[in-house]
């Protein structure tokens, strides 16, 4: 692979970068945001009872072995952790409702949110089996997407996850993120070295990724058994 060449602008020498909108990024509201098929609604506890049922159908250990907290003992732990992770503001964390159960089935957030360097995340994502590989997590995770970049002005928004997760790297490439590399032996999470691999969506590739998904989720692309007539992958 041939090193990265950053773009620079032509009429520095040394090279520098290009200029840019310095002015900084709001921070995400915690607002609900509305789909075809999902909405998602600021964490709260009382999403709590619906979360602890979720997790009863997703007691498989690979469901919890890259995320840095669960899987939960008792609905009371389950509580304990909602309630603190509703009041984080980085990271900024959505409960998702499919319309089909009606249920809150999972989350996800904004997070490493760099209003100066117009720089956000998406993660902390965790959806429960029946969510799994849905319209419905596809466009929620497209929500949040559609907010940083649409809405809030965000020149950049990454996905991370442990290299070794194999879905999560899979659905980063099939929601149009690019991948930059692996930082090795950065964390340790649960007492286990964690490498983590990047991806990102700049803001001049966000307008491609947009209609794609879009024109993944409308209606058109949905036959009459719920299933779609065309692939998202790129």
């Amino acid at each position: 692979m041939r090193d990265f060449q950053p773009p620079h602008d032509p009429h520095t020498n040394p090279p520098v970068g290009p200029l840019v909108d310095p002015t900084p990024r709001p921070l995400p509201a915690r607002v609900p945001h509305k789909g075809r098929s999902v909405d998602l609604e600021p964490l709260h506890i009382r999403h709590a009872p619906d979360l602890w049922q979720a997790a009863q159908a997703d007691l498989a250990p690979e469901s919890w072995a890259y995320m840095g907290y669960g899987p939960f003992t008792d609905e009371a732990a389950m509580r304990s952790f909602v309630g603190n992770f509703a009041t984080a503001h980085d990271p900024t964390v959505w409960a998702v409702r499919p319309h089909r159960s009606g249920t809150v089935d999972g989350w996800l957030s904004l997070m490493e949110i760099s209003p100066a360097n117009a720089h956000i995340e998406i993660g902390n994502i965790w959806f429960s089996p029946r969510m799994q590989r849905s319209r419905a997590s596809t466009e929620a995770m497209y929500l949040l997407m559609r907010h940083a970049m649409d809405d809030l002005g965000y020149r950049r928004l990454t996905w991370k996850c442990n290299a070794l997760n194999a879905p999560s790297r899979s659905a980063a490439a099939r929601l149009g993120f690019a991948y930059e590399g692996t930082l090795r032996a950065v964390l340790t999470i649960k007492g286990r070295r964690r490498d983590t691999a990047w991806f990102s969506i700049l803001e001049d590739e966000w307008p491609a990724r947009r209609d794609a998904i879009e024109a993944w989720l409308d209606d058109a692309n949905w036959d009459s058994n719920g299933r779609p007539k065309a692939s998202l992958a790129r």
